[in-house]
């Protein structure tokens, strides 16, 4: 093929398309890219401007086909590196309304994946601009990841404050790495190496963002079977550590044998067992796992292998792992909670979830954001009505300086309490101090029944030693009772 150029203006514009395929999409760089592909101005939609930015792409993109210069082997050098790169970034666009509607059909279909009818189209369109065949199937797979990861990351976590907007750049970064080009290289299949710790108050949505991180895995296409090989609603599991005693614990995250103890009368396969090749998994209130069971839990994240208990032979773990804490960070680095050679493994990554108070004194639309979301989640209606209704309660009952102490889960909670009975007063945040003041009122008085008393007196010593297996061990009952009554306080 004879080698063709591109002129000054061309390289100038399609550079910035190439830097644009690479960044972050949730990134202030490439909201200012797009907008300068586009030749808009900034008082547009975000919609709007990426509408435009890749309409302008397909144009120049036509442009170049009409002379002969649709196939990246029809340039050399820089010029082939660029070209490549704004071939895949349209064609990607060109499929993402499919690949939208393939995301909502696997919801709705579960754990069974979905047949992808699109598939030889945009993998035939792929060699048509001179993409080597051996790639084609990669990019495919790897166009499918990217939109997944929007699609989650801008689904599930709403709102428009700063730190939202970190939030979602970071959750980006933490799938992608900081530069996508770096992981197409070297560590698109190289991502269980990279564990991350998610950080953040009860209700503040971690498990959100983990699902967001564990379905936007990189999941290879079956082109005999013209499915992806394995659903991503299957790809994300998650365990609650704090819901089991500790003498089951380890049953739970790597299996049993047979005869392992009282009540093992069969092989048990664990949570890393189960984890697909493609999965992640979400090990919730990590910061309650005793210091044996750390251990234990960073043979897995350094040498990827475990042994179930009563058993001696190992197995692999192939998926990646994700933690969640309510344990602030300075809990976490004073050694308080976890060993330092298991926190320096896990946290490869640590992201924070902020507050709702930080989001909404940063952004006072952000309440409205959610309510939004929230009322179309629980009605499947975007009801005007509802937020109004639910918008005059919070401001008479609760007003503008109300703290959210249960964050976004209180928010739920919240609505829900509207909807049903037009009324909500809110939680009252209880100090300890406070709460031990309720306490001896109560038994001089004789009026406090026994639950109120279990739930204080262990909301008092976990308070003061942070951690629930040591409140376990003080009062006498186990791990699993001590998080209820503590729950209930």
């Amino acid at each position: 093929m004879k080698q063709k150029r591109l002129d000054t203006e061309e390289r100038e514009f399609f550079r910035m398309v190439y830097h644009a395929a690479f960044a972050n999409p949730f990134s202030d760089l490439r909201e200012k890219l797009d907008l300068k592909i586009a030749g808009l101005f900034p008082s547009v939609s975000r919609r709007e401007s990426i509408n435009r930015c890749i309409e302008e792409v397909h144009k120049r993109i036509k442009h170049l086909e009409d002379e002969g210069r649709g196939d990246i082997n029809a340039f050399r050098g820089q010029d082939k590196t660029i070209i490549k790169i704004v071939f895949l970034f349209d064609i990607f666009h060109k499929f993402r309304d499919k690949f939208d509607q393939l995301i909502d059909d696997q919801i709705k279909k579960g754990d069974a994946s979905v047949p992808v009818t699109f598939a030889n189209e945009a993998m035939a369109m792929l060699c048509k601009r001179g993409i080597p065949e051996n790639s084609t199937l990669h990019y495919f797979n790897l166009s499918y990841q990217l939109r997944r990861a929007f699609f989650f990351i801008s689904h599930s976590l709403v709102g428009k404050s700063p730190c939202m907007r970190e939030l979602r750049n970071n959750l980006w970064n933490n799938v992608f790495t900081h530069n996508i080009d770096l992981y197409d290289k070297f560590l698109w299949n190289k991502m269980e190496d990279f564990s991350t710790l998610i950080l953040g108050e009860t209700g503040t949505g971690k498990g959100t963002a983990a699902m967001a991180i564990g379905r936007s895995g990189y999941i290879p296409f079956n082109i005999k079977k013209g499915i992806f090989s394995e659903s991503f609603t299957k790809a994300f599991s998650s365990l609650n550590l704090s819901q089991f005693p500790e003498t089951l614990l380890e049953s739970e995250l790597f299996g049993h044998k047979k005869g392992a103890f009282t009540g093992a009368v069969d092989d048990y396969k664990g949570v890393f067992d189960r984890c697909s090749p493609y999965g992640s998994i979400l090990l919730d209130e990590i910061g309650e796992v005793p210091a044996h069971v750390q251990i234990k839990l960073l043979q897995v994240l350094q040498e990827r292998v475990l042994t179930p208990v009563g058993g001696h032979t190992k197995s692999r773990f192939h998926g990646r792992v994700i933690a969640a804490t309510n344990r602030t960070i300075d809990d976490i680095t004073g050694g308080n909670v976890f060993r330092d050679d298991f926190y320096y493994r896990l946290c490869s990554d640590i992201i924070e979830m902020p507050p709702l108070r930080k989001r909404i004194d940063q952004d006072e639309s952000e309440l409205d954001d959610l309510l939004s979301f929230t009322i179309e989640k629980m009605t499947g209606y975007l009801s005007d009505e509802l937020i109004k209704r639910v918008k005059r309660v919070i401001d008479k009952r609760l007003g503008k300086n109300y703290h959210w102490p249960g964050n976004v889960r209180e928010l739920e909670q919240c609505v829900r309490r509207v909807l049903l009975r037009q009324n909500y007063k809110g939680e009252k945040k209880r100090k300890a101090a406070g709460l031990k003041n309720i306490l001896i009122q109560g038994i001089q008085k004789g009026d406090i029944d026994a639950q109120s008393l279990i739930s204080g007196y262990c909301t008092l010593v976990y308070h003061k030693y942070g951690n629930y297996s040591e409140t376990a061990r003080i009062t006498g009952l186990d791990r699993r009772t001590v998080k209820k009554y503590i729950d209930e306080a």
